[in-house]
């Protein structure tokens, strides 16, 4: 094992550390902590708890990762808090752990992207790719998809799911289910259609876009209930991965109900 650690920070000799682990000044490192490979705190960074970090992650200052969650009903029960590799963690950015009602595990997976002030609740699990623009925040229980982006202050209410691909725009309020690939805004969050930016980022082509850009409309536009539209869609739209993604969504479990477009968007 090699690592580079400040003199000035403290560090449990029980502590898991990678190969290339670098720790700055005035960090705080507890004895169930696991830093993988490469992995750089910044300085001022305090990570406790049962956690894992996963390889080449960066954390900037004052960032809190692991400490008990902000859950009148925790009790000191043993949970979990595991961060995937080659994340950005960055200033001021709080990650709870678990709690035994919720599972017991926070999870974020790979490659996201938590500027300043993100807070990502406990029992929360997060995707691959994420990015949490600053003081974006989740509340416990929420799910987010892969690729999903979150603009800044946005606040997302607990036990909420953001499908994969979906844009929450800034200083949005979120209390219902966002599906794949859509874009909601306000001040409670409406469904204002797809993040067709996002898609075409990710080079998905025009045939399949088209396919989804469909199946948005007749979800949501059509005759019948909106579970019904989902069903009905994933028949129509067999041939769209990104299609019976959003009816699939839809037809899974729910404990906030949708997102769903304004009746003048049609």
């Amino acid at each position: 094992m090699s690592a580079a650690i400040h003199p000035s920070s403290i560090v449990d000799p029980a502590a898991r550390l990678g190969e290339d682990v670098r720790i700055g000044a005035f960090c705080v490192v507890g004895p169930e902590v696991s830093l993988g490979d490469g992995v750089v705190l910044e300085s001022h960074v305090a990570v406790a708890g049962d956690t894992s970090i996963g390889a080449r992650t960066r954390v900037w200052p004052f960032a809190s990762l692991g400490h008990q969650p902000q859950d009148l009903k925790f009790r000191g029960e043993r949970t979990r808090l595991e961060i995937g590799a080659d994340c950005m963690i960055r200033e001021g950015v709080t990650m709870n752990p678990g709690t035994e009602g919720g599972g017991g595990l926070t999870r974020v997976g790979d490659r996201g992207l938590f500027m300043v002030g993100v807070h990502v609740g406990h029992d929360c699990l997060v995707g691959n790719d994420v990015i949490m623009a600053n003081n974006a925040t989740l509340g416990g229980h929420v799910e987010v998809g892969d690729f999903a982006v979150l603009g800044g202050i946005c606040a997302v209410h607990q036990k909420v799911r953001i499908g994969a691909g979906a844009m929450v725009g800034g200083m949005t309020g979120v209390e219902k289910d966002v599906i794949p690939f859509g874009s909601v805004v306000g001040d409670r969050a409406r469904l204002a259609g797809l993040n067709l930016v996002g898609l075409k980022r990710r080079q998905v082509t025009r045939d399949e876009i088209n396919a989804i850009r469909a199946a948005y409309r007749a979800i949501f536009f059509g005759a019948g209930t909106l579970a019904e539209r989902a069903a009905q869609a994933m028949e129509s739209f067999a041939h769209s991965p990104g299609a019976l993604e959003i009816a699939g969504f839809i037809a899974g479990h729910s404990a906030r109900s949708f997102c769903t477009p304004d009746s003048d968007q049609e």
